[in-house]
């Protein structure tokens, strides 16, 4: 089944493509919700002085603001109605996937199939409606503490701020789930995709302007560039490795026939937790700190201000805390998205089994062993490829935009996005071959 697939790949061409309708209905559906939420990242939030804030901005472009303007496309750097971004989102599904490892009756309806899986997704917008409004009532009382910053503080300010990021921030949940069912890839990793690489060409305008200045040596820029091409082919490699695991199916007889077993191959993905162990830990460094670089200091306890000091972009705090939540997070969710035993009891349903290993119980704590084993590996990588260039970054003060994280975001969406349209053009090629199938056998008839 395997080489069928791969020799369907190789055949695949542009006209094949050309031939693919649906396929282009959906590139093109979601071109256009990028495109949509491109322009919602200008938008600007009324009630603001841009003048006074774009001068505040820039004392924190290179801290915690930063690499959440980096998330939203631009739109913290510009206030705009997409602010928040979909961070809120990604925060309340990390909080009811850890709870649902924890509360008996979030596990029972995690394991009800698709029911209980809208059940929790509806869980999952409450939760993104309270953090919400919680980080843009935040973001609206640290405007206000700023010396012009609004040009008319107060309750209507206050309340007009928090709907309008609010309902930014529910569109743009909207729009990720429609791309993920009309259009092509997944429509929550595509939005913070779509950000990030719209900020790339002013990051590399910025590096190349240090250069210019003399701010940064041409032997530093030159270092960074290899740096991140060594990164970049590292994470192709990663994310395309896969540790296979040898599957046999006794033989089997009907009627007078004995038809010889079959082999084929489990495959366990080296990073099977993918780019969602960057984002989660992200969101989360970000979650106390949204409105912490707007706040004015002075008001604040003398711990409070030290915590906020301590988790800036850059601080060995912060690089402590971000290494810890990644390698977390790519345990955490590979418990989430592979169950050993499942596999094991379908392996064992279907008859087969691995050789050596005695199907059921004793398949599903192999298979866990050889996953906790390679996810160890996965997450050691993350953790060097988000850690290392942002490192290097705190230290020279290249845009973020060329850091660990945004480079393992934009290449790992990218394979992602790349592969489901390859099987959409492998799954249009099988349904031809069909066809053509039926016809001959159709004309045989005759």
């Amino acid at each position: 089944m395997a080489s069928a697939a791969e020799q369907l790949a190789s055949n695949l061409n542009f006209s094949t493509f050309a031939k693919a309708e649906d396929l282009k209905k959906r590139l093109w559906f979601t071109l256009a919700a990028l495109l949509v939420y491109r322009l919602g990242t200008h938008i600007p939030l009324p009630g603001l002085n841009p003048e006074a804030y774009a001068q505040a901005f820039k004392g924190q472009a290179n801290g915690i603001l930063g690499l959440f303007n980096m998330f939203a496309g631009g739109a913290v750097e510009r206030m705009a109605i997409f602010a928040l971004g979909i961070m809120p989102y990604i925060s309340a599904s990390i909080i009811v996937q850890l709870m649902t490892s924890v509360v008996p009756s979030l596990e029972a309806l995690k394991k009800e199939g698709e029911a209980g899986r809208k059940i929790i997704n509806q869980y999952t917008r409450y939760g993104t409606v309270l953090l919400g409004t919680l980080q843009a009532y935040g973001i609206a009382a640290g405007l206000e503490s700023g010396a012009g910053l609004v040009i008319d503080p107060g309750w209507f300010f206050r309340v007009s701020t928090v709907i309008t990021l609010l309902g930014g921030t529910m569109f743009l949940m909207w729009l990720g789930e429609q791309i993920t069912s009309r259009g092509i890839g997944n429509g929550i990793s595509l939005i913070i995709f779509a950000g990030i690489a719209a900020g790339l060409p002013k990051a590399l305008a910025g590096t190349l302007e240090l250069g210019r200045t003399g701010a940064l040596s041409t032997t530093l820029i030159l270092m960074v560039v290899v740096v991140a091409i060594g990164v970049i082919a590292l994470i192709v490699f990663v994310e395309r490795a896969q540790r296979r695991l040898l599957i046999q199916y006794p033989k089997r007889q009907v009627g007078n026939r004995m038809f010889q077993g079959d082999t084929s191959h489990l495959p366990l993905k080296l990073n099977t937790a993918g780019v969602i162990p960057a984002i989660f830990a992200s969101s989360l460094l970000l979650l106390p700190a949204t409105a912490a670089g707007f706040t004015n200091s002075t008001n604040l306890p003398p711990w409070a201000t030290s915590i906020i000091a301590s988790l800036q972009h850059g601080q060995p705090l912060f690089m402590l805390l971000y290494g810890l939540l990644i390698a977390f997070f790519a345990f955490f969710y590979t418990a989430i998205v592979f169950n050993p035993k499942d596999t094991a009891d379908n392996l064992k349903k279907h008859g087969g089994f691995i050789p050596g290993i005695r199907p059921g119980e004793r398949t599903a704590e192999y298979i866990d062993y050889v996953l906790t084993r390679i996810t160890l590996v996965g997450a050691v990588y993350l953790v060097f490829v988000c850690i290392l260039p942002e490192t290097l970054i705190a230290r020279t003060g290249i845009p973020l935009a060329l850091g660990g994280t945004s480079l393992l975001i934009v290449v790992s969406v990218t394979l992602d996005t790349v592969a489901q349209i390859q099987g959409h053009l492998i799954a249009q090629q099988y349904e031809g071959l069909i066809k053509k199938s039926k016809l001959r056998g159709g004309k045989r008839g005759r």
